[in-house]
């Protein structure tokens, strides 16, 4: 079952790039703090606090549509970690989609909305705030929102390519027909964002004034360390994975299953996380648990599971891995933590799967469907050991270290350390580690199509058939093309903004970084 999403009193409606422009510039709905008819800009930001909350609304609200929708739309049932029988998302997993799909639409929309709102606390801060709010308070809060947008274009640039870079939405309200940029400049926007934030960050090791669930320097860097690695710079990305790890910022959880747990939000391997909460500073509710869960597990109306694990997933875990039942729900599997103790009953069996989802899914708590108070991380610190790893086996460190950073994370699956390993094993635990997150797809088509269209027409992504004993497998797979591996511009962003179809053009970065 898909439920389309619109935003009501909580959920903010854009119909488009144009109107994400306008909300932008004309608009202050967004921001969750005084009632917008208390104040006006130009007598806020007057105190640290106030400026300390610039950046509030950028961890939730505007990237709503994504993770209710795009996240899992592509990340998982496009990459053949899950399937699904719903005739609007199985065009996902059948490589079918064209512009006319209104999930691309929410990602175009939600995406530049976290661009837009982000520009606006970028472009204010330093004009509006005090001079009597320390420089250092100001920077913090700006480069927070750099940091965010950055994910945000990082987003973009895997899912569409080129798209157009928008550094102050202002400039184009009255004239939003923007041409796209080229991909380089892109990842190159993307660093200079998230250089500023390395620099002008706190640091949670060495001040006080960091406030739990932000984003510090040492966020900054490990995704830094993300984008070095897409962009296959190994000696970088092994150099800033390193320092992240050395800092003590942060650790693995000792219990994989314990990292989805509300009580758990903003725990020690959480790198960079969006803050759901259904009260409170950042005042947005997280919806997965609607999609992923089953009916009756929230007490509410929702638990469509609007898709289920693959059977490529399903058999690419490793036997004892620690991290299946804390990702995939097994019959007569018990969860303790779940309702007060919650046994998996023998019939689960999702879109033909026959088990459901774990991840993500935390019962009865919240104020109401699709809205759930747990966060959904961006980076973990195990991603982190991954990012090291990886770039050492492909030149950018020691070896043995990058073999110490993986067996890291094979152990707290309580899996045997490996004595050697290669690339593939890298992507293995990349896969099974950060499985139904929203992040396989782009670790597929990183490696380019000789590898990523005959790894996604091997992935299994049909059902069991239980009329059999065994059950055997109704066997679907699909072959994409060059093409599928980015995804096209929604159809009514190039209607609104017809410079979509024109060559990208380079980027003008002036002097300014």
């Amino acid at each position: 079952m898909m439920i389309k999403l619109f935003r009501t009193k909580k959920v903010l409606v854009l119909a488009g790039l144009t109107t994400a422009l306008i909300l932008s510039s004309c608009s202050d709905d967004f921001l969750d703090r005084t009632p917008e008819d208390a104040y006006n800009v130009d007598d806020f930001y007057q105190t640290e606090a106030e400026v300390e909350a610039a950046a509030n609304h950028l961890y939730s609200r505007p990237w709503y549509s994504f993770v209710s929708n795009v996240s899992w739309g592509i990340g998982e049932l496009a990459s053949g970690n899950a399937r699904t029988w719903d005739a609007r998302n199985s065009e996902f997993q059948t490589f079918a989609i064209t512009g006319e799909h209104g999930t691309l639409t929410q990602a175009w929309e939600s995406l530049y909305a976290v661009i837009a709102q982000s520009n606006s606390v970028i472009n204010t801060l330093p004009e509006k705030a005090s001079p009597e709010v320390p420089e250092n308070i100001v920077n913090n809060s700006i480069a927070e929102a750099r940091m965010i947008r950055a994910t945000a274009y990082f987003y973009l640039v895997r899912i569409f390519g080129t798209v157009p870079i928008l550094e102050d939405n202002t400039k184009y309200v009255l004239e939003p027909v923007v041409p796209r940029n080229r991909v380089e400049d892109i990842y190159e926007f993307i660093k200079r964002d998230l250089e500023f934030a390395v620099e002008n960050l706190h640091d949670r090791t060495q001040t006080s004034q960091y406030q739990t669930g932000r984003v510090d320097s040492n966020s900054a860097k490990a995704m830094l360390a993300k984008i070095h690695l897409y962009q296959e710079n190994w000696p970088m990305a092994y150099q800033l994975a390193n320092d992240v790890i050395n800092s003590g910022a942060f650790s693995l959880m000792e219990d994989y299953n314990d990292l989805f747990l509300v009580q758990n939000d903003n725990n020690v391997e959480s790198v960079f996380a969006l803050q759901w909460t259904d009260s409170g500073v950042y005042s947005e509710g997280n919806s997965l648990q609607s999609f992923y869960g089953s009916s009756g597990i929230s007490g509410f109306a929702d638990g469509w599971s609007a898709l289920g694990p693959s059977i490529s997933l399903q058999d690419a875990y490793e036997d004892n891995d620690a991290r299946y039942y804390g990702t995939i729900m097994a019959p007569g599997a018990v969860y303790p933590n779940i309702n007060g103790g919650y046994t998996v009953p023998d019939n689960i069996d999702f879109q033909g799967t026959n088990v459901g989802i774990k991840k993500y899914v935390v019962g009865k708590v919240g104020g109401g469907m699709l809205s759930y108070p747990n966060n959904t991380y961006i980076i973990r610190y195990a991603e982190v050991l991954l990012i090291k790893a990886e770039a050492a086996i492909m030149g950018g460190g020691p070896v043995d270290e990058g073999l110490k950073a993986l067996n890291k994370v094979r152990e707290r699956a309580e899996l045997e350390a490996l004595e050697s390993y290669t690339r593939e094993d890298v992507f293995q635990e990349r896969r099974i580690e950060l499985a139904l997150e929203g992040e396989f797809w782009y670790d597929v088509i990183r490696r380019g199509p000789e590898f990523s269209i005959p790894f996604l027409a091997a992935q299994e992504k049909g059902t069991y058939d239980d009329s059999t004993t065994p059950a055997t497998v109704a066997s679907e797979k699909f072959t994409p093309t060059v093409d599928d591996l980015l995804f096209p511009y929604p159809s009514n962003e190039i209607q609104n903004n017809p410079a979509l179809l024109e060559p990208p053009v380079p980027f003008d970065f002036g002097d300014e970084n």
